[in-house]
C-alpha cells in the first residue's frame, strides 16, 4: 500500500514563501510521477505541479513562483512556493501515479490526507 504524507503547511503572509514536503512509503518511489494538487473551498481542484524525473510542469497560475523537486534517495517530494498570495490559500495534497497526466486531470492513483496553506493579504 502506497502512503503519502504531505508536511510544511502553516500560515503565512502576502509575498511569503513556503515548502512543502512529501514523503512516500510502500512502493517504488522512482517509478512514479509526483505532483501536488490544491483544493480551495468553493473551488474546483487544481493541479500545480508535477515531475516525472527532473523537469517540472506547471499551470500559468503559478508558473515561476512554483518549483518542484524530488529526492529519489529520500522518496521524497518537495513544492517550493514564493511570492505566495491569498488565492493560493488551499488544501495541498501530493499525488503519485505512474501517469503524468493524471495528476494533472486530479485523478492520481495515491494521494496524501493534504495540508493546509493560508496566506493572508
Amino acid at each position: 500500500q502506497v502512503q503519502l504524507v504531505e508536511s510544511g503547511g502553516g500560515m503565512v503572509q502576502d509575498g511569503d514563501s513556503l515548502t512543502l514536503s512529501c514523503e512516500v512509503s510502500g512502493g517504488t518511489f522512482s517509478n512514479y510521477a509526483m505532483g501536488w494538487i490544491r483544493q480551495a473551498p468553493g473551488r474546483e481542484g487544481e493541479y500545480v505541479a508535477v515531475i516525472l524525473h527532473s523537469t517540472g510542469y506547471y499551470p500559468d497560475t503559478v508558473r515561476d513562483r512554483f518549483t518542484i523537486s524530488r529526492d529519489n534517495a529520500r522518496n521524497r517530494v518537495y513544492l517550493q512556493m514564493k511570492n505566495l498570495h491569498p488565492e493560493d490559500t488551499a488544501v495541498y495534497y501530493c499525488a503519485a501515479d505512474s501517469m503524468i497526466i493524471n495528476i494533472q486531470y486530479l485523478r492520481p492513483k495515491y494521494r496524501g490526507q493534504g495540508t493546509q496553506v493560508t496566506v493572508s493579504s
